[in-house]
């Protein structure tokens, strides 16, 4: 049997997951706020394919908060949406995946490529707490006007400077400043714009 990690601690799992500390992700009210973002993103996914004016008030359900002129190609893959923020004028291409644990802020003006993975989420490296299910989040913050490339992954915690570009495939492990070119696994400025 594991450890009771949190007798002390009165909080709920999602209590405890709002914070950005370590939590059992198995609250009913967490798995009640991933259903309905699941089907919210497969609602906005169907009415996209119809009209994608139309589609957006769906969008804006879904996500924290949408700037104008959002195009946001589905499919979309979240955690709960509500925890992300896409500023004015971004496009995101194609199967976004944005586990949203902890806030992933985009910027306005930014160009996501296909396939690009926005991960907040932790695990414990140590093995018993990590065999026991314990999370947590660190919050991911990219700047306006960066562009990621195809199959880019940002990992948690990680803030990506204003004006960057981060190459397709790179692996974003570390912050990233303002106006860089960051290519490679793990990511390094190549270069200043």
């Amino acid at each position: 049997m594991p450890p009771d990690y949190f007798a002390d601690d009165p909080r709920s799992n999602l209590e405890r997951m709002l914070a950005g500390d370590l939590y059992i992700a198995d609250d009913p009210e967490i798995a009640k706020r991933q259903q309905r973002a699941m089907r919210l993103a497969a609602r906005y996914q169907a009415a996209y394919l119809e009209d994608t004016v139309g589609s957006r008030p769906l969008l804006a359900e879904l996500l924290g908060s949408v700037g104008e002129d959002v195009d946001l190609r589905p499919p979309l893959y979240v955690d709960y949406g509500s925890n992300i923020t896409v500023g004015a004028r971004t496009f995101v291409n194609y199967n976004l995946t944005a586990l949203d644990v902890a806030a992933i802020t985009i910027g306005e003006d930014c160009q996501l490529g296909p396939n690009v993975q926005l991960l907040t989420p932790t695990h414990p490296l140590e093995p018993e707490p990590r065999r026991d299910k314990l999370e947590a989040a660190r919050p991911i913050t990219i700047g306006n006007n960066v562009w990621l490339g195809g199959g880019a992954i940002v990992c948690p915690g990680v803030t990506i400077g204003d004006n960057s570009v981060i190459g397709a495939g790179a692996v974003v492990t570390r912050d990233i400043p303002s106006g860089v070119v960051a290519v490679g696994n793990p990511a390094r400025p190549v270069r200043e714009l």
